[in-house]
């Protein structure tokens, strides 16, 4: 019983250090501020992503059109 109770203790000094202890803040913080940069750079320039699509996506339909002809 005693190994049981080893290894229940273990466990539950795990499960504390891993609430406990706070080393990925910074990567969390840097992730935030990449997503933010990478919104922000989305929003101004909207425009040119949506024709830059579009003339892609009309391409596609295109050579897909061609192809079954």
């Amino acid at each position: 019983m005693s190994m049981v109770r080893y290894f229940a203790t273990k466990a539950a000094m795990k499960f504390h250090d891993f609430f406990s202890k706070e080393n990925g803040e910074v990567n969390i913080v840097a992730i935030v501020v990449l997503i933010g940069i990478a919104v922000l750079l989305a929003i101004v320039f909207r425009g040119a992503i949506t024709n830059l699509l579009n003339s892609l996506f009309g391409t596609i339909e295109n050579n897909a059109q061609n192809a079954i002809n």
